[in-house]
């Protein structure tokens, strides 16, 4: 059994939801009512994600950064 340390994006959209994912593999996203829900489900995704990619296609996590943005919604 070899465990992994993925990156984990987490948002909550308008209505409350709670939408994850995992940057190193393409479409590994998923979502729930609550944070629980959603690792839960984000962690059943990641699973096949890992079993359907060979480990030397996957992205290289660099890290998250913030950006600042300012725009004039004045016009």
């Amino acid at each position: 059994m070899k465990t992994y340390h993925l990156p984990v994006v987490v948002e909550v959209d308008e209505d409350g939801v709670f939408i994850v994912s995992c940057p190193l593999y393409k479409g590994c996203h998923s979502y729930g009512k609550d944070i629980n829900e959603a690792l839960a489900n984000l962690k059943e995704v990641a699973e096949m994600c890992i079993g359907e990619q060979q480990e030397t296609n996957v992205n290289q996590f660099i890290g998250v950064r913030e950006m600042e943005l300012s725009i004039n919604l004045s016009a």
